[in-house]
């Protein structure tokens, strides 16, 4: 019975010299697979680029087999299709780096599975091993769209179905006038303490710009702390002079999460006016650098300001929403400033709208008219 191959795996090939020649040669690692012998261009102490080297031989070596293999489920790996989506449709997402994670993570449970075994039980059993039925969701929306993705491009013969976790009802809370303001008084007042002491180190006044930002424009928070005062390669930015937000960067393809330029209210264009004069490079920073998360300092803040830990930074966006539905604001216009559609927003928002359901509010009193009128012309 012929010896299992051990699977492709590094192997460092010492140092030498050539028999014929006489020329040296330095130990380099390699890469073992079965008969063949692939070299990595790596010496001995480079053993990350050895590692990185064989992760791209492994999927090179899935894209592969996922090109030419069968197309019967049973003899379809998922991590061939994972590769397959990952290196075809996964580069090309707004953040593959996230993408890239979520795949990392689908593989460490489905990675020895086929596409055979995918049911409704295997989903659930996935769902019951995550930290959250909504990241649980979010991976396995991945899955499926590897699997069709694979299906698409004719190599596999069958629909596989992922079943997924139920999705968590929208959020209902967003900001008054009055919690607003004490968010942002909270995170402009704050002193750093060191050693017990206040100081006059101001530490959380981002913060307060962030959330000015958010309130007035409605805009998700990766897009905020991503955005410059002045045009820069692979960012959003807003142009002061103009009163435009760029929100999207040149070149970004548009994604379900749009992200349309808008014309900015003019409380907040002074604000950013007066930060870019002051030398201030992006709309949220910290020591001349963007922000890259602001979640952690947020939730300070939030503490500092006696509210409830359901205020996230995507609340500011509930917010901006249900203040423009409030005020009345013609809803294409406000879903356009949003960059939503406008079924989601009078689905979600439409019943804080002063017109919302009106005609049949005005049916009741046409009715009681109606009947005091009747009751008139009887007496």
């Amino acid at each position: 019975m012929p010896a299992r191959s051990k699977g492709a795996r590094l192997w460092l090939r010492r140092a030498r010299r050539d028999r014929k020649t006489g020329e040296a040669h330095n130990a380099v690692w390699i890469i073992r697979d079965g008969k063949h012998t692939e070299g990595t261009g790596c010496r001995k102490d480079d053993r990350t680029g050895a590692e990185r080297a064989l992760a791209e031989y492994l999927n090179r070596k899935h894209l592969e087999k996922a090109s030419k293999g069968t197309r019967d489920p049973s003899q379809v790996p998922i991590a061939d299709v994972l590769a397959f989506y990952g290196k075809g449709k996964g580069i090309s997402q707004s953040r593959p780096k996230e993408t890239a994670g979520r795949i990392a993570r689908l593989l460490e449970f489905f990675g020895d599975k086929m596409l055979c075994d995918v049911n409704g039980d295997l989903c659930r059993a996935y769902v019951v091993q995550r930290s959250t039925d909504a990241a649980a969701r979010r991976e396995l929306e991945d899955l499926r769209a590897a699997i069709n993705h694979h299906r698409r491009e004719g190599l596999c013969s069958q629909v596989v179905a992922i079943v997924l976790p139920d999705e968590r009802p929208p959020r209902e809370r967003w900001l008054t006038r009055r919690e607003a303001a004490a968010l942002v008084r909270a995170a402009w007042r704050y002193r750093e303490v060191q050693k017990g002491v206040k100081t006059d180190r101001r530490s959380r006044r981002h913060v307060a710009k962030f959330i000015l930002v958010g309130l007035y424009t409605g805009t998700r928070s990766g897009a905020i702390c991503g955005a410059a005062l002045q045009p820069t390669v692979g960012r959003g930015w807003i142009d002061v002079d103009r009163g435009v937000f760029y929100r999207r960067p040149a070149g970004k393809r548009e994604t379900n999460k749009r992200q349309p330029p808008v014309p900015l209210p003019g409380q907040l264009l002074a604000h950013l006016r007066r930060w870019k004069r002051r030398g201030q490079r992006f709309a949220v920073e910290w020591n001349g650098k963007s922000v890259k998360a602001i979640e952690k300092s947020f939730a300070h803040v939030v503490v500092d300001a006696g509210l409830g830990p359901d205020v996230t930074p995507h609340v500011l966006r509930h917010t901006a929403a249900t203040w423009m539905m409030q005020s009345g604001t013609n809803p294409w216009e406000a879903a356009g400033y949003l960059g939503m559609t406008v079924e989601m927003l009078l689905e979600r928002y439409g019943h804080h709208h002063p017109d919302h359901l009106s005609g049949a509010r005005k049916s009741f009193s046409k009715h009681r008219e109606a009947v005091a009128e009747a009751v008139a012309v009887k007496g």
